[in-house]
């Protein structure tokens, strides 16, 4: 049996027992970034280090659109299977799927017609623009087969099946290392051959997933099931629609940022971007953790057990605080030696970038328990239907991370920059603690 019943059971184990898997997951995801990024600035050059840093903020806006609403698919998901109605199960996978596929399409036309003015509206230097342009293609190209992942990833999730996610993770990253070493060292594709090699490996992890999920007895859809239905495709669209704005409104933020940073040009974007391939790492507890409280709360919510969500999210923002603390100790102390698999040893400006690699980075891990808890707040939140607010955190979000990269850098010089992230992070974090506070209190009122 794959899924999880949540609604019993100690929440701390159940909350470690669904996020350490997937924790592992996101480690074999984020290792498969991080190789990308090492292949391609060690043996295509800082140049190249550059372009795939000044894509990041535009790639992360659209396919941020997918995750947000798979995420938000995900919350009707684990609500009807919390509160054991099978059929709404069912066409809640269903209308997932559909609905998946009919904004994926439409995010390939569009993303493609204006990948190369929205380069150009960000100041992307001239010696790194044709290399961007290239990756951003390549990847928006195959945008079909990263929704696949993402919708199937998170109808397992929502279920209480983190181990699934878990496995296609660790099948796509060993894939995607073997392919950037074929790609990038041996046929010399460069920036392309990287990018080739991450959508082989989503489609390798996609085509994992479905092979579990067709034989789920749980969610053995019938044709109806994916025909649109007024009531259910509804709910769906008003749970995934909100998420879906906030990473629109945060990735907004992010381009900001970006033509901010491209300003300064190609050695300090690579510095820059060697630091944001590490920040994913060091996300990855944080994310995991969310998910595994979405699905917590969810399933609570569904079955009305609000005093239970009260109990689990203390105990996540717990455990979530003790982790930032912890890989933030650790990345002090050897975060320069990391951060130097992203440079070639023969670079002339290899001490530049890391160095402005290492200041970035030591400001990120100052802040980095806020992000932490930012997850644990903003995925309870969304796990008991409550996407509003959370997109609302997104605009604190586009709020303070504009004005730090605008204000700050008048007063710090070109390292205010670094600070915008850390801003972002709280200018959210109060807003979803408030609100969830508030929510909570009311909830458990009427439980009494």
């Amino acid at each position: 049996m794959r899924t999880t019943d949540m609604t019993h059971g100690r929440p701390i184990r159940l909350i470690l027992n669904f996020a350490l898997p997937m924790m592992a997951g996101n480690i074999f995801q984020q290792l498969y970034t991080i190789v990308d990024a090492a292949f391609v600035g060690r043996f295509a050059g800082i140049d190249s280090l550059a372009a795939v840093g000044t894509a990041d903020w535009l790639s992360w806006l659209v396919f941020g659109i997918i995750w947000g609403f798979t995420q938000g698919f995900s919350i009707l998901i684990s609500q009807q299977f919390g509160a054991g109605n099978q059929q709404g199960l069912q066409r809640a996978v269903g209308q997932s799927m559909t609905l998946t596929a009919c904004i994926t399409f439409f995010l390939v036309l569009i993303s493609q017609v204006f990948v190369s003015p929205v380069l150009t509206l960000l100041s992307t230097p001239a010696d790194i623009l044709p290399k961007a342009e290239l990756y951003l293609r390549i990847l928006f190209g195959a945008m079909p087969i990263l929704a696949a992942y993402n919708i199937q990833a998170s109808i397992l999730r929502a279920m209480g099946d983190a181990k699934t996610p878990l496995a296609a993770m660790t099948l796509a990253s060993f894939t995607n290392i073997a392919l950037d070493a074929l790609f990038v060292i041996v046929f010399h594709w460069g920036i392309a051959g990287a990018a080739a090699a991450t959508v082989i490996a989503q489609a390798a992890s996609a085509a994992y997933c479905y092979s579990v999920i067709r034989k789920m007895k749980e969610i053995q859809l019938a044709k109806e099931d994916w025909k649109p239905e007024k009531d259910t495709s509804s709910a769906l669209i008003r749970l995934g629609t909100p998420t879906a704005a906030q990473n629109v409104v945060i990735g907004l933020g992010g381009l900001a940022l970006q033509r901010v940073i491209n300003g300064y040009g190609s050695v300090f974007i690579a510095g820059f971007t060697a630091t944001n391939k590490l920040y994913g790492l060091m996300e990855m507890a944080g994310a995991s953790y969310g998910a595994a409280i979405a699905a917590y709360a969810g399933q609570n919510y569904g079955a009305k057990l609000y005093r239970r969500i009260r109990q689990g999210i203390r105990s996540g923002a717990f455990i979530a605080v003790g982790t930032a603390l912890l890989i933030g100790a650790v990345l002090m102390i050897c975060g320069r030696g990391v951060l130097s698999l992203f440079v070639d040893p023969g670079e002339a400006m290899r001490e530049q970038v890391l160095d402005i690699a290492q200041q970035y980075l030591h400001v990120m891990l100052l802040g980095l328990f806020i992000l932490y808890l930012l997850y644990v707040y903003r995925s309870a939140l969304q796990g008991m239907g409550d996407t509003v607010t959370p997109m609302l955190s997104g605009l604190a979000e586009l709020v303070m991370r504009v004005g730090s990269a605008l204000l700050l850098p008048r007063f710090l010089g070109a390292s205010g920059v670094f600070w915008a992230e850390p801003a972002a992070w709280l200018g959210a974090e109060v807003l979803l603690m408030i609100t969830y506070y508030r929510k909570i209190h009311s909830l458990t009122l009427t439980e009494e």
